[in-house]
C-alpha cells in the first residue's frame, strides 16, 4: 500500500475511533454501522479522485457531493428524484428531520431514542468530520490540523454526556489522532528515500550513513510512541489526581443529576424517554405522594404535559408561549356550564430524585400553590420550570375540576371551531393507509364523534385482542403504528398514540397526554406513585366538555364512567337524528360565564365574556428561509464542479475573440494570448507547459508529446513564430488566423487523445489552476506590503523540483 492509502486508512480509523465517544448518547447503538458504510463511501471517492488525480479542491467537491448524495438515500429516498438525487422535497425532509433531531438533542435524556432526526444528526455528523479530516491529513498532507474536528467530535459527546464522557472513548479518539499523525510521519519519511540511521550496525550494512533496507525509521517511530503514550498517560491521570478536573474534557462524578441510583423517573422534557425504562424497574420507587378530596380517586390521574404533533416520525409538544402563573387560571376551552363540575383540593409531595421539567398536575387545573420559578402554559394548562426549575422535592397545593359529563352530552356535542379542528386533526401523509381503514372498520355504525370514540377504546381495551407487553420496542412514528396494528402487542405508548391517530383520521380532535395513573392508596389516607405508575393516555376534544380522557390500555388506569357500556345514551341511536360534524353550522359558544364553575363566579374570575377560543399553532414548521437556504447551498455545491469548466470556456473565449490590435502593444497581448490558450489546452490534455522552453522547442514539444496531424502541426509552428516576433523583433507585424490556429490546435489534440482525457479536458481541467495560483500571487503582494502571515504551502505555485 502506498504512504497515500495508509495515510487515507488512517484517517477513516481516526474518524471512527472519535466516533465511537458518541455510542453512549444514543441506545440503540445501530446507526454506527450505518456510518462505517457511508464513511467508507465517501473515502473510497476521495481515493479515487487522488488516484485519478482530479485537483485538490475538486476531490473535495466529489466527496461533498457524494455525501449529500448518502444523506439523501439514507434519509430521504421517497423524497429523492429517482431515489438519489436531492431535490427540493428530499431538502425539505432533510430539514424537517435535523430541526426535529435539534428538538430531539434538548428534550431527551441520555440515551435517547435513535429517531430519525437524531440519527441523521449522528450519521451526517460522522460524515462531515470524516470529510473534514480526510481533506487535511490526506488531500492536502496536514494531519495536525486534523485533529480539530476530531476533538470537536469527541468534544461534543464529552460535554453532552452526563457526568462527562468515560475515559475509554477519550483513549480511543485520542489513539486515533496519533494513529494519524504516525501515518503521516511515516508517509513524510518514505518520500526522502532511504533514511539516514545514524549509528553503524553491528553486522552488516554500511558503518555510518543511510540504512539501504529503511529499518532507520524505527528510531523516529519509536519515539513518536513513546511521546504517544506519555501524552496519554497524562492526560488519564492527571484529571484524576485533580479533583478541580473531575468534570472537564475526561469527565467525572460531577456534581449534577445524573442516571445513577439517584436519578429521577422521567428527566428529560419529552417524558417518553424513559417511559419503558419505568415500567420495566424491578422496584417501584416512590417519585411522588399526595392527598385529596376527589370522590372517585381511580379517575385522579397527574397529568405532566400533553403531545399534540404527530410529524410521521414522533408525536411532540408544540412550542408555545408561557405566561406567569396566574392566581386563578381561565376557563377550559370549550367547557359548558351544562356539564356537572366539582372542585377537588390535593396536595402533592415530589420525591427529591424526581426531577422534571413539567409539573404534574390533575387536568384540568384551576388553581396551583407552588414555590419556585414557574410559568404557566395556557392550552395545555400546564407549569413549566423557569430557569432550571425542577419538580424535585417540591411540594404543592392543586385546586382541580373534576368534569363528570354524561354520554348524552358528549353524544350531542356541538361543531368543534376550525380553527382547533385543523390542529388537532392534521396527520402525516407518511401515515399507512390502514390506519384510516381499521379506524373506518371498527367504529362502523356509529353515528357520532362519541360513540366512534368509545368503540375505539373499546377495540383496543378489549374487543380487538391486544395484548399489553413492555417488552415490545418503543416507538411513535408511522411505522410503530402499523406494525402495532399488526403485532397487536404494546405498552400505553402504543395504545394511546395509535388511538389518537385514528382518531384524528375521524376527524376528532386528538392528543396524547403523559404523567402517572392514580397509584397506590395507603393507610394514612394517602396515595404513592411510583415509577410504574407511568402512563400515557389520548385526550378527544369535545365542543361543550373540552379535552376528555379515554383509556385504550387494558389492564391500565382506569376506565371513565361516562364510556362504559351501561352509561346512558341518549336518542342519538336514533338514525334520523343528524348527527353534529365538522361541516355543520357551527353552535353558538357559551360565554364565559355560563361555563365557568359556581365557585369561580363568586370570586368574579370567569374572565372575558367569550369563551377563549382554541390557539393558533405556534410551530408552523421548517421555516421557509432555512428551506430556501438549504436549497441555494445544495445548488451551490452541485455547481462547484462545474466552475472549473466554466472558468476555462470564458477564458477561451476571451483569450481568441480579442481583437488583433493597431498597436503594437495590442498586437503583442493579442499574440501571447493565444499562446497561452495553445499552452493551456495542451496542459488541459496531459501535457504539461515548460516554461525553460522556446516557443520553437515549445511547439515541437507539443507536435511530438500530442502526437499532431499535419494541419495541427503547422498550426502550432506559426502561433510559434509569431510569438518569437513579438518577443524578438524590433517591430512585430501583426498575424492573421492565430485563432482559427488555436482551434486547429485543440481540434488535433482531441483526435489523439483518449475519451477519458477529452472528458477531462472539458470538465477538470488542469490549467484552471491558474486561478489558485493568482489568488496566490495577489496574496503574496498584500502579506508583503501589510506584512500578513505567509499563506499555506498548498497554495503555492509548485516548482519543477517539485513537479
Amino acid at each position: 500500500m502506498s504512504g497515500r492509502g495508509r495515510l487515507a486508512l488512517a484517517a477513516f480509523a481516526a474518524t471512527l475511533l472519535s466516533a465511537c465517544s458518541m455510542l453512549p448518547l444514543v441506545d440503540p447503538w445501530n446507526w454506527i454501522a450505518q456510518a462505517v458504510f457511508l464513511l467508507a463511501v465517501q473515502c473510497g471517492v476521495g481515493a479515487l479522485g487522488r488516484r485519478v488525480p482530479l485537483p485538490r479542491l475538486l476531490t473535495v467537491v466529489a466527496q461533498a457531493l457524494v455525501m449529500v448524495v448518502l444523506l439523501t438515500v439514507a434519509f430521504a429516498r421517497e423524497q429523492a428524484v429517482a431515489g438519489v438525487l436531492p431535490g427540493p422535497q428530499a431538502v425539505r425532509q432533510l430539514a424537517d428531520l435535523l430541526t426535529a433531531g435539534g428538538d430531539d438533542v434538548g428534550q431527551y435524556a441520555i440515551p435517547a431514542p435513535a429517531t430519525p432526526g437524531i440519527r441523521l444528526m449522528l450519521v451526517g455528523g460522522v460524515l462531515l468530520v470524516g470529510l473534514l479530516v480526510d481533506t487535511l491529513a490526506v488531500t492536502f498532507r496536514s494531519a495536525a490540523p486534523a485533529g480539530l474536528p476530531l476533538l470537536a467530535l469527541y468534544s461534543i459527546a464529552a460535554g453532552l454526556t452526563e457526568g462527562g464522557a468515560d475515559w475509554l472513548w477519550f483513549l480511543l479518539a485520542g489513539c486515533g489522532y496519533l494513529l494519524l499523525l504516525l501515518a503521516e510521519g511515516r508517509d513524510r519519511l518514505s518520500q526522502w528515500g532511504r533514511v539516514f540511521a545514524g549509528a553503524a550496525r553491528p553486522q552488516g550494512g554500511s558503518s555510518a550513513g543511510f540504512d539501504a533496507t529503511g529499518g532507520g525509521a524505527l528510531a523516529p517511530v519509536r519515539t513518536g510512541r513513546r511521546i504517544g503514550a506519555l501524552a496519554l498517560g497524562i492526560a488519564l491521570v492527571v484529571p484524576a489526581a485533580l479533583p478541580a478536573l473531575d468534570s472537564g474534557l475526561l469527565g467525572g462524578t460531577g456534581g449534577g443529576g445524573g442516571r445513577g441510583s439517584g436519578g429521577g423517573t422521567i428527566s428529560a422534557v419529552n417524558p417518553l424517554v424513559s417511559l419503558q425504562d419505568n415500567l420495566n424497574q424491578p422496584e417501584n420507587r416512590e417519585v411522588m405522594s399526595y392527598r385529596t378530596d376527589a370522590k372517585s380517586p381511580g379517575d385522579f390521574y397527574l397529568r405532566i404535559l400533553a403531545l399534540d404533533q404527530f410529524n410521521g416520525n414522533e408525536w411532540r409538544a408544540s412550542t408555545r408561549q408561557l405566561q406567569d402563573v396566574p392566581k386563578r387560571f381561565p376557563t377550559p376551552s370549550g367547557l359548558s356550564s351544562a356539564v356537572s363540575v366539582t372542585e377537588v383540593r390535593s396536595t402533592v409531595s415530589a420525591s427529591a430524585s424526581y426531577k422534571q421539567t413539567y409539573l404534574p398536575l390533575p387536568f384540568p387545573a384551576a388553581e396551583v400553590r407552588v414555590g419556585g420559578r414557574w410559568r404557566f402554559e395556557p392550552e395545555g394548562r400546564t407549569l413549566v420550570g423557569d430557569d432550571g426549575e425542577t419538580t424535585g422535592g417540591a411540594q404543592y397545593t392543586v385546586t382541580s375540576l373534576d368534569v363528570q359529563p354524561t354520554s348524552d352530552q358528549l353524544a350531542r356535542a356541538g361543531a368543534v371551531p376550525t380553527g382547533l379542528l385543523r390542529e388537532y386533526t392534521e396527520v402525516p401523509e407518511s401515515l399507512p393507509q390502514v390506519v384510516a381503514q381499521r379506524a373506518d372498520e371498527v367504529t362502523k355504525g356509529a353515528t357520532n364523534p362519541y360513540e366512534r370514540a368509545v368503540k375505539l377504546q373499546d377495540y383496543f381495551a378489549s374487543d380487538g385482542g391486544f395484548t399489553y407487553d413492555t417488552s415490545v420496542d418503543s416507538g411513535t412514528g408511522t411505522s410503530a403504528i402499523a406494525r402495532f396494528l399488526k403485532d397487536r402487542r404494546g405498552f400505553c405508548v402504543h395504545f394511546s398514540f395509535t388511538m389518537a391517530a385514528m382518531a384524528r383520521t375521524l376527524g376528532i380532535p386528538a392528543r396524547v397526554a403523559v404523567g402517572f395513573t392514580p397509584g397506590s392508596a395507603q393507610p394514612d389516607g394517602s396515595y404513592t406513585v411510583g415509577l410504574r405508575d407511568a402512563h400515557a393516555w389520548p385526550e378527544l376534544y369535545f365542543e361543550g366538555i373540552g379535552w376528555t380522557r379515554f383509556e385504550p390500555t387494558p389492564t391500565r388506569g382506569s376506565v371513565p364512567s361516562y364510556t362504559l357500556p351501561d352509561a346512558p345514551s341518549g336518542d342519538t341511536a336514533d338514525p334520523s337524528r343528524p348527527e353534529a360534524d365538522a361541516s355543520a353550522p357551527v353552535a353558538p359558544t357559551p360565554s364565559a360565564s355560563e361555563s365557568c364553575p359556581a365557585q369561580m363566579r363568586k370570586q368574579g374570575e370567569c374572565g372575558q365574556s367569550a369563551a377563549p377560543g382554541a390557539a393558533a399553532p405556534t410551530d408552523p414548521g421548517t421555516p421557509t428561509g432555512t428551506v430556501l437556504g438549504i436549497v441555494v447551498a445544495v445548488v451551490l455545491v452541485l455547481l462547484l464542479p462545474l466552475l472549473p469548466m466554466c472558468w476555462r470556456l470564458r477564458a477561451r473565449a476571451r483569450r481568441l475573440g480579442s481583437s488583433a490590435g493597431r498597436t503594437p502593444a495590442g498586437t503583442a497581448a493579442r499574440t501571447l494570448a493565444v499562446w497561452q490558450e495553445i499552452t493551456d489546452t495542451a496542459w488541459d490534455h496531459g501535457i504539461p507547459p515548460d516554461d525553460a522552453l522556446t516557443p520553437r522547442r515549445a511547439a515541437e514539444r507539443l507536435v511530438r508529446l500530442g502526437r499532431l496531424d499535419t494541419e495541427a502541426s503547422e498550426a502550432v509552428h506559426r502561433a510559434a513564430g509569431a510569438v518569437e516576433q513579438v518577443l524578438y523583433a524590433p517591430e512585430p507585424r501583426p498575424v492573421s488566423g492565430l485563432a482559427e490556429d488555436a482551434r486547429a490546435v485543440r481540434t488535433g489534440l482531441g483526435l489523439t487523445a483518449g475519451r477519458a482525457t477529452r472528458l477531462r479536458a472539458l470538465v477538470a481541467p488542469r490549467s484552471a489552476v491558474r486561478v489558485v495560483w493568482a489568488l496566490s500571487k495577489r496574496r503574496a503582494a498584500l502579506t508583503a506590503r501589510f506584512h500578513l502571515p505567509t499563506r499555506p504551502s498548498w497554495t503555492r505555485r509548485p516548482s519543477r523540483q517539485e513537479g
